[in-house]
């Protein structure tokens, strides 16, 4: 039949293949109103375009294998679904790279993909139809979905949602004809599909106006009432096996020919393994009494005795009633799930299996399961549940080993109690190396630094004396953790030569990125720069190896940091924020935190960018451990904006000092923010205590975690005490930080540090000309736009002035007594003048501006 009261929808997918707009298009309604039939039109003009159209079908019953309908599309386009599924994983992140696999594979222009009934996808396939939509310009992403469906939501961020509605009278008319026309509409709210069900049965003569359909299931069961008995057999035992059936297997199941299926054009597609529509296949089911549901499911099951579908398997025994078999098929689908990495799903069919059996075993894999769906309250219930149910040590151990160590402090207060629970057991070595490493990490998230060390130390001599390789990668983890800043670098160059041999001992890719990341941290924060940049062939190697959008994103982070130590700030910027690109659709916390933290660098010579000034006004809520640290960088970045009133705001949030309980691997950086923001905001009582705790680490450099460097502490502790007009010590210091940055080859940072020194010796009288020179050629070169000597006139330095201020250009103009055009103009001048592109970089420049030499 013809399309009926679609002609707008149509209209708009048209439009889309005919510019060849890629993206997601979510088509939405109740059952019968025609999303199938409008993809079936999609398709067709797509092909008339020579465009490839592929089809991936969403099944009602919860026995599909994981990523079902991606399996369906990764097939129809030539490609391997085992093979592009085929990832192992080591950590949650790990399952982006089957997702970039699959956006791979489908990468093809002018692809057209048809996605239905996402309301049944399991959350994995969900998963990937939001990743495509937001990678994918080229591909046109055709999905239909039921209202309600909560899942949807998610996606509409990247999406255009179409929403079906029944057709009119007149549009009913035009397919029953106008004598039924209202009786018709009446009946069915002009739902299309029972519109078209009846329609057909006013042209075969079997409508009765005086005893109408209640709805489609009754035109079905009417119609399978008139089917012959092998013929009604063999429909039956389809649906149970699904909307989309293998037709061989209800042949078998229902031991009827498979030409009985002949007779049943107006209930099955073309195809002849399809249900013309899913209500269809409701309808049929509904017409079975509970006995014969139960035969036939049993009958479907024994059937598939070798069916790798072990969901549909384990849903067919558990139909019936045979318990055993079903809890059997369900914990091999449930590891089968986890396996291609649909975590959600393994965690779901966990669930089920506990439902009829519990134990520790499938507790424990529940467990993992929830863990890497990030379903951490799932997560943790299992995990006490496993220990409830533990009898032995090492059970007990298994259960504690589930949760790991995180920034929230919710995870962290069951697995705590457990692991200490754990370790009062007798265990293997190996097992007791593994629980004292996670009690390690748990410390460190709990901010209790006293314990790491015997903890760590402990933990690294058990897994060395058990010789079992997983044990020591924990444990080297747990101790790297433990020896933060100075104090603890040349043992963590140990460690990471320790863990880079056991990766090349136990061939793990992962192992040797993070013995490669380790070494790279320490030497940047030895100064030792350039050697930094030489280890980074290896991670990149090592970071290709393990694959995905993580590891890359831990190199992007690290390259970022390395390009804004050496001053080549416009990679440090584009790398940065590619690396936060990367990682905040995974993992937002991790992601904000080192682009924070790559901004704050970046305002040591530029102006702050407007990525910086939004992170500093709206940073997300931190982890407890991190959220001093957070209130001293926003008062950094605010300060370095010139938004002073804020900073200050900030900063007072900090608590005295004296108090002060910085992460330890940012010890350092949290020092010299706090220096530079009491230095900026003239709070002399705060800095005299900021500056001794600084002094500790005189000739060290600031870094943190290779996501920021903030130069040597000699630079930070001679700005302070020419705060102070300690102007001979200042010198001593400035003078020391030229030479320990030019040897790390931190030119950015020996440029301001001679840049200050010039300001120092200037204020004790002495001749600073050549050093000023000096400074101002390397600001020139670097590019160090946040020094910038250019020079203002009275006016625009005026103007400039209140925008610092943060007022409109309609504000000025009335401060001023000037039109707002004019005002205007003085605004565009400075910004062309100072090679700027927005407001707020003028107003990081001036903040800057108030402390130059020739101020004072």
């Amino acid at each position: 039949m013809k399309v009926v009261g679609r002609g707008r929808e149509l209209a708009l997918v048209r439009s889309r293949l005919d510019a060849a707009t890629g993206g997601l298009v979510l088509c939405g309604g109740e059952p019968g109103i025609g999303k199938t039939r409008l993809a079936q039109e999609l398709a067709g003009h797509a092909l008339a375009l020579g465009r490839q159209v592929v089809w991936g079908h969403c099944v009602e019953t919860a026995g599909a294998p994981a990523f079902w309908p991606w399996r369906q599309v990764l097939k129809a386009v030539g490609a391997d679904p085992d093979v592009v599924l085929a990832h192992d994983a080591e950590v949650p992140q790990d399952r982006f790279r089957v997702f970039d696999a699959i956006a791979t594979a489908l990468d093809r222009d002018g692809l057209v993909i048809v996605v239905e009934d996402v309301h049944w996808a399991d959350e994995a396939s969900l998963l990937v139809l939001a990743h495509l939509a937001t990678l994918q310009r080229n591909v046109l992403i055709f999905a239909t979905f039921r209202d309600p469906c909560p899942a949807v939501a998610d996606l509409m961020r990247s999406a255009v949602r179409i929403d079906l509605h029944g057709l009119s009278a007149n549009e009913v008319a035009e397919l029953v004809g106008p004598e039924h026309a209202a009786a018709v509409t009446s009946l069915t709210s002009g739902n299309p599909l029972f519109v078209t069900e009846i329609a057909r049965a006013v042209a075969d003569g079997t409508w009765r106006a005086d005893q109408p359909p209640r709805s489609v299931r009754d035109i079905v069961t009417a119609r399978l009432a008139r089917l012959g008995d092998d013929t009604r057999e063999l429909v039956r035992t389809a649906a149970l096996i699904g909307r989309d059936f293998d037709l061989d297997l209800a042949a078998t199941a229902s031991g009827r020919p498979i030409s009985a299926l002949d007779e049943a054009t107006t209930l099955i597609d073309a195809t002849g393994h399809r249900f013309v529509h899913a209500l269809t296949r409701d309808a049929v089911e509904a017409s079975l009494t509970t006995a014969e549901r139960r035969a036939i499911h049993r009958r479907i099951a024994e059937a598939m005795t070798d069916s790798t579908h072990y969901a549909d398997v384990a849903r067919h025994w558990n139909a019936c009633g045979a318990t055993k078999e079903a809890l059997a098929w369900t914990i091999r689908a449930a590891g089968d799930a986890v396996e291609r990495l649909a975590y959600e799903e393994g965690a779901r069919l966990y669930r089920v299996a506990a439902s009829l059996e519990d134990s520790h075993e499938i507790q424990v894999a529940l467990g993992k399961a929830a863990y890497f769906a990030g379903d951490l309250t799932g997560c943790v219930q299992a995990a006490q549940r496993a220990a409830e149910l533990a009898r032995t040590p090492e059970q007990i151990a298994e259960a504690a080993l589930v949760l790991e160590a995180a920034p929230g402090a919710g995870v962290n207060a069951v697995a705590t109690p457990l692991c200490d629970n754990a370790l009062r057991h007798d265990v293997s070595p190996a097992t007791r190396a593994r629980l004292l490493a996670q009690r390690s990490h748990l410390a460190f998230y709990r901010g209790e630094q006293h314990r790491l060390d015997e903890l760590s130390r402990d933990a690294l001599e058990e897994a060395r004396r058990s010789g079992d390789d997983r044990a020591l990668a924990e444990a080297l983890h747990a101790r790297q953790e433990a020896c933060p800043g100075p104090a603890g670098r040349a043992e963590r160059l140990g460690l990471a030569t320790e863990m880079i041999d056991l990766a090349q001992r136990t061939r793990s890719p992962r192992g040797a990125m993070w013995g490669s990341l380790w070494r790279i941290h320490a030497l940047i924060e030895s100064g030792e720069l350039a050697a930094a940049q030489e280890e980074l062939p290896a991670l990149r190697l090592a970071c290709d190896r393990v694959g995905g959008q993580v590891p890359q994103w831990h190199l992007d982070v690290v390259t970022a940091c390395l390009s804004q130590a050496q001053g080549r700030f416009a990679e440090a910027q584009e790398v940065g924020r590619r690396a936060y690109d990367r990682m905040r659709v995974i993992e937002r916390e991790p992601a904000s935190g080192a682009y924070f933290a790559l901004q704050c660098g970046l305002a040591c010579h530029l102006p702050v960018s407007e990525d910086g000034l939004a992170l500093a006004r709206h940073f997300h809520d931190p982890p407890p451990r991190f959220r001093l640290m957070a209130k001293v960088t926003r008062a950094f970045l605010l300060l370095r904006a010139g938004f002073r009133d804020e900073a200050l705001e900030w900063y007072r949030r900090t608590g005295p000092p004296g108090e002060w309980d910085l992460p330890a691997f940012f010890v350092l950086p949290g020092l010299v923010d706090a220096v530079l923001v009491t230095s900026g905001l003239d709070l002399t009582d705060d800095l005299k205590l900021v500056l001794p705790r600084l002094e500790e680490f005189r000739g060290e450099h600031a870094a943190g975690n290779g996501v920021a460097y903030m130069g040597p502490v000699s630079l930070a502790l001679g700005r302070g005490h020419l705060a102070l007009g300690d102007l001979d010590q200042a010198v001593t210091d400035l003078a020391t930080a030229v030479d320990e940055a030019s040897r790390a080859g931190a030119q950015a940072f020996a440029a301001e540090a001679r840049w200050h020194l010039a300001a120092a010796l200037r204020a004790r009288g002495e001749d600073a000309d050549a050093v000023q020179r000096a400074a101002d050629r390397a600001i020139r070169s670097l590019g160090m736009t946040a020094f910038t000597t250019v020079e203002l006139s009275s006016r625009e330095h005026e103007v400039a002035s209140l925008v610092t201020e943060g007022m409109t250009n309609r504000q000025i103009a009335r401060r001023l007594v000037i039109s707002e055009r004019t005002a205007q103009n003085h605004v565009q001048h400075i910004l062309t003048k100072l090679g700027f592109s927005t407001r707020s970089q003028i107003a990081a420049w001036m903040s800057t501006r108030a402390s130059t030499p020739a101020d004072g």
